[in-house]
């Protein structure tokens, strides 16, 4: 029989994303060429990986989980149909070229710039942020032409493959019109989903190598300087297509791969997709956004509460928002809403949006809408993870604890997993029909081949289960995230070989991981899977000479007394952990009780180095 104690404390929730290395651009200040050169300074000196190794990069990390249903398949820039079927798939490593004679034959690594304009050495050769899996016979056919926009009354005919080819990329004279005025000869043009991808990976190429520019001139997009770098009217192209096609997610997953799983630097312009016009715009852009409209605040649940606004303009592009939660940052989209989770129960909580651009002009401030979250649970908690095993071979296993008050059917909730620091969830684990936790119980998840406390285990699942160390693991209800073990897009080791226990003090679940909420114990210990213990955490003994609690039981007024002056602070809470008072103060203080109900409350003081905690009964 499973077993489980309670009691409680509180419990504080936040989101965070992962994703820039804190400091990492730190010292790009500057604007205009001082900050290429800043930027330059930073992904100088990269892990060079050569060029053999980006094959094994390719089959693990350019995969489609953006387009297609399945991920097993090579996502090409080249033959990719983002609004329908693909013409044709490739499976990594099987369908790697070889020989080709047709589209579709096979897929192999595509220079955005081209091999022959640094004569194939090091390590530009081998450098993953412009090196992109594309389709065999297409890859031939762009050959080292320039990038640019095709006029389609001009379009170059070769055996072997239409022109445009089967996803529309297409090869021919540039158009000499419009924004791609001032150049007539052979162009590649990729299709307008991947143009801003092309783009961003120029910007890298000349920031990363401007030390080496002046000797490429003969490529005709560059312009032989170390500055500017990229020829007109090149650089007019690539900066209309930066502008229309806003980073994905897509380069974004594939900017921390390459970061932390393969040579360790990063294209700034993904990060900082304003770091373009601040660099190469003669007039740079001043104009903020309009502020958003008609912010509403919607369908409160106990932890989430739902947001949507209308758009904001510019004169330029709005680039994202920015949404404050009680007048403090807390998160960034690209979206016109966004659900708001890990919030406590029966608490308002009020928002405002500010509109960026991608020059990082910021708009004014939305109306302010408020919401107050629900309370239909029988606690302030939810579900949460309360242990993580990750042994050895396969002894690996999730344990999730109910103290809820509630028996709870688990067909709400399913589990997340991201390897290898991917910014997105590519594993999803929904629980057996009608499963369910009983309050005061846990439910166990294990790999197929655990080998070690196998009595405690409710379900087994290899997928969910296939984790090591540095994936991150989410619990979802209806989904949204409520807790995570990990930080999503962040593949730093935290739990390798070990036994993760969540604190008996600990009682509810959070959307950051802290590691100091969990004790850790040495690989495939299991002597506590299958049951989970809590600690009310009220100390009994009398509080700090210099503080004095009167009465208690209490009525209608608390006095807290200091012996001596120094800051304070009181903390009082329901015994299902809802904070309903707080306070801070360096003087003796009369605290109104009135409004509390008949009942038993935790009281928490702390003054310099001392807190205790201790029962309040009201009366």
């Amino acid at each position: 029989m499973k077993q489980i104690y309670t009691v409680l404390f509180l419990f504080l929730s936040f989101t965070l994303a992962a994703q820039i290395p804190s400091g990492y651009y730190n010292t790009a200040t500057g604007t205009g060429y001082t900050l290429k050169t800043q930027l330059h300074n930073i992904i100088n000196n990269h892990n060079d990986q050569g060029y053999d190794a980006i094959d094994a990069f390719i089959a693990t990390y350019d995969l489609d989980n953006y387009y297609e249903t399945s991920s097993n398949t090579i996502l090409d820039v080249y033959s990719e149909n983002p609004s329908g079927t693909d013409p044709y798939n490739f499976t990594p490593e099987i369908d790697e070229c070889g020989e080709y004679d047709s589209e579709g034959d096979c897929y192999n690594k595509e220079h955005v710039i081209p091999q022959s304009v640094f004569n194939s050495i090091s390590p530009m050769q081998g450098d993953a942020h412009h090196l992109l899996p594309t389709d065999g016979r297409v890859n031939g056919f762009r050959s080292n032409n320039p990038y640019g926009r095709v006029n389609d009354s001009q379009l170059v005919n070769q055996s072997g493959i239409n022109n445009p080819t089967q996803n529309g990329s297409k090869l021919g004279n540039n158009l000499n019109s419009g924004y791609s005025a001032g150049y007539t000869n052979v162009v590649f043009e990729p299709i307008d989903e991947f143009k801003g991808d092309i783009a961003r990976i120029y910007f890298y190429f000349v920031t990363r190598y401007q030390d080496q520019m002046s000797a490429w001139s003969a490529y005709d997009m560059f312009d032989g300087s170390s500055d500017k770098a990229l020829a007109d009217p090149f650089l007019t192209i690539l900066m209309t297509w930066h502008e229309n096609d806003p980073v994905s997610q897509k380069e974004i997953d594939r900017n921390n791969n390459i970061y932390y799983n393969h040579q360790g630097n990063r294209n700034p312009f993904i990060d900082h997709p304003e770091y373009v016009a601040l660099i190469w715009n003669e007039t740079a852009d001043t104009e903020a956004p309009t502020a958003p409209t008609n912010l509403v605040a919607l369908n409160p649940a106990d932890s989430s509460i739902e947001l949507n606004w209308n758009a904001a303009t510019d004169n330029i592009a709005v680039a994202s928002y920015d949404i404050y939660m009680d007048d403090i940052f807390h998160s960034n989209t690209t979206m016109l809403s966004a659900t708001i989770s890990g919030l406590a129960a029966d608490t308002n909580y009020c928002f405002k949006v500010k509109a960026k651009d991608q020059s990082g002009n910021e708009s004014p401030f939305s109306n302010e809408a408020c919401e107050t979250t629900t309370n239909n649970g029988a606690s302030e908690s939810d579900l949460f993870f309360s242990e993580y095993m990750e042994g050895s071979s396969n002894n690996k296993a999730l344990e999730i604890a109910n103290f809820t008050g509630n028996t709870i059917n688990l067909a709400d909730y399913s589990l997340k997993l991201s390897a290898n620091g991917n910014a997105s969830w590519t594993t999803t684990y929904t629980f057996p029909v009608n499963a369910e936790i009983l309050h005061q119980d846990v439910y166990v998840i294990a790999n197929g081949g655990l080998a070690v406390c196998t009595n405690v285990v409710d379900n087994l699942n290899n997928s969910i289960t296939g984790f090591n160390g540095n994936d991150a693991i989410g619990l979802f209800k209806n989904e949204v995230l409520i807790d995570i073990i990990g930080t999503l897009g962040d593949a730093t080791v935290f739990g390798e070989n070990t036994t993760l226990v969540r604190k008996p003090e600990i009682t509810a679940p959070t959307t950051l991981f802290d590691t100091n909420q969990w004790n850790n114990f040495p690989s495939n210990t299991c002597d506590d899977l299958g049951q989970h213990t809590q600690t009310l955490s009220i100390n009994e003994e009398s509080y700090p000479k210099t503080v004095k609690l009167f009465p208690n039981p209490v009525q209608n007024q608390l006095t807290v007394s200091l012996n001596e002056p120094g800051f304070t602070t009181i903390k009082i809470y329901t015994v299902l952990g809802k904070k309903v008072i707080d306070i801070s103060t360096d003087q003796t203080t009369v605290i109104n009780t009135s409004n509390l109900v008949r009942g038993v409350y935790i009281v928490s003081i702390k003054q310099g180095k001392h807190q205790t905690t201790q029962k309040l009964i009201k009366q």
